[in-house]
């Protein structure tokens, strides 16, 4: 299982789904072809409306974006690549995942995976880790959205994404 540990740079809290999406929709102008985001929480917890608002910010709100649970990966054409969205929540083993093309699209599109840990090593160092879990400080259906990274480059990049609310 991979380490998502790395000292968090960013924290926000959403209180119900049209805040998770907004967060979401905030962030797809800043990711670029390469980036991979990993959706990290529990069964419930917002991951597939994050994946979903990042895609419709970048294609467009009228963008069909079914859940990839049973084909693993939903792929969308954007101008400069495409996006990739993984539910890896029935992989059975991390090799398993290399069948998809895991490694292409790390080099050329922007990746968001739910259930990130199913991938094991093969997660990149460079990934952006959010994290969604219940923020019962705030609120029924509130959620504390927490990035981080092992790679200094995405506390700079992000840098302003919710203005002043840093971790």
């Amino acid at each position: 299982m991979s380490d998502h540990s790395s000292k968090p740079f960013l924290s926000k809290t959403a209180v119900g789904e049209p805040a998770t999406a907004a967060f979401g929709q905030a962030l797809a102008p800043l990711l670029e072809p390469g980036d991979c985001v990993c959706l990290w929480g529990d069964l419930g917890m917002g991951k597939s409306t994050l994946a979903r608002s990042i895609i419709q910010a970048t294609l467009g709100a009228d963008t069909d974006v079914p859940s990839p649970t049973f084909t693993l990966v939903q792929s969308y054409e954007i101008p400069d690549g495409e996006i990739w969205h993984m539910d890896l929540y029935r992989l059975e083993e991390p090799e398993d995942a290399l069948e998809l093309g895991i490694e292409d699209a790390f080099a050329d599109a922007v990746t968001l995976i739910e259930w990130p840990d199913r991938l094991g090593p093969w997660l990149p160092y460079d990934r952006l880790d959010l994290s969604i879990q219940q923020d019962g400080q705030a609120g029924e259906g509130a959620r504390l959205i927490t990035l981080s990274s092992q790679d200094p480059r995405w506390a700079t990049r992000l840098v302003g994404l919710v203005g002043d609310n840093s971790a």
